[in-house]
């Protein structure tokens, strides 16, 4: 299990994002990541352009079963 580095995450909420506490405390660890952007750079990982590379490197197999 990841450890979550507080000072930092209050250091984003209280002062990057100018949060109050009551606000920074309400959120989910859902919201702040989405907040802090964290997001977008997992979303960016794979491209579609990325996508249809992997997808002509391995191509779906046939799926009909063979016995009919």
């Amino acid at each position: 299990m990841q450890k979550f580095n507080w000072v930092e995450l209050m250091r984003l909420g209280l002062m990057h994002l100018r949060l109050t506490p009551d606000q920074f405390w309400a959120l989910t660890p859902a919201e702040l990541v989405v907040m802090s952007g964290a997001d977008a750079k997992a979303a960016a990982v794979l491209t579609r352009s990325g996508l249809d590379a992997l997808m002509a490197q391995y191509p779906d197999e046939n799926l009909r079963s063979k016995d009919g």
